[in-house]
């Protein structure tokens, strides 16, 4: 039976790396689908994409695995609500991530939207076979299989998350608290400051509470020194940056690299471009923090 490999990495704790899917674009999705990232993220909480822009990235990330990227695609949705669930599983979504989870029942409400109802395990997605995730009714196989290759992350990213965090990393079907730095540390009083020492300490007493029950940890980082640091502290999944980043980081220093020969220094071409002149790490750090 075929899996979702990026369920089965989180289940064995396996690190990994990936990046935000912002732009809506299905070409940017196949790009990034051949640079070697473990998993892309479409998102439809502060992306472009609705369930039409969706369906069209995850064929796209298919494609580029048909070329043998191995790379996974995960949906944020914009919300918990059920039937927006429904709708991007229907469209091949296998792992979706739920943005502001802040207790346990939320938590238990999003494992079951994302699946059929099957026993007593209070699934309650709609079924329907003739869709893009049951290959239009050809994949005689899917109902039976999809509530197995569910993924479910939640984001931890309040005051209140953190307050229940042990409670929702109990929950079971949830596979992955994900961390997100910058709504987490504007909820403490810190915002913009992912580094202050209570946002840190909050963020090792979340990795702490997901590993007393067995679960992996994402989170959002914005450089490779943090990456670094979250790797090190437990934190398997990793996000890195996201595709508005990746271009506008690119060009920038693009346009450096050939102000000489353009007869424009460095400094005015940054000047020109309406951009500080700072490390690209902080440059990005404000830009996305999912």
């Amino acid at each position: 039976m075929r899996t979702n490999r990026l369920k089965d990495s989180l289940i064995a704790n396996q690190p990994s790396v990936g990046t935000w899917l912002t732009f809506g674009s299905a070409n940017v999705a196949e790009a990034l689908a051949n640079t070697g990232f473990d998993w892309l993220v479409v998102d439809m909480e502060h992306g472009a994409s609705d369930v039409t822009a969706v369906a069209d990235q995850l064929r796209a990330i298919d494609a580029a695995g048909a070329r043998g990227s191995r790379t996974s695609a995960a949906v944020r949705v914009s919300s918990r609500d059920a039937a927006q669930v429904q709708r991007v599983m229907d469209a091949g979504a296998e792992t979706v991530i739920f943005p502001k989870i802040e207790t346990a029942d939320e938590a238990r409400a999003a494992v079951n939207a994302m699946r059929f109802p099957q026993g007593a395990n209070g699934g309650l997605r709609g079924v329907a076979g003739m869709v893009r995730a049951g290959s239009f009714g050809l994949d005689a196989h899917y109902l039976l299989t999809a509530n197995a290759r569910a993924c479910t992350i939640v984001q931890i990213e309040s005051l209140q998350a953190l307050q229940n965090s042990e409670y929702i990393a109990a929950v079971t079907g949830v596979d992955c608290l994900f961390i997100g730095p910058a709504d987490l540390s504007a909820s403490l009083g810190h915002l913009g400051n992912v580094n202050h020492p209570e946002v840190q300490l909050a963020i090792g007493a979340i990795i702490r509470a997901a590993h007393k029950f067995g679960k992996a940890v994402g989170i959002y980082a914005a450089d490779a020194e943090s990456a670094a640091a979250y790797r090190a502290a437990g934190v398997a999944c990793i996000a890195l940056h996201s595709d508005v980043n990746w271009l506008t980081a690119g060009a920038i220093d693009a346009r450096v690299a050939f102000a000489d020969r353009l007869s424009v220094s460095a400094p005015e071409a940054i000047e020109s471009a309406g951009v500080e002149q700072v490390p690209a790490a902080q440059n990005q750090q404000s830009t996305y923090g999912a």
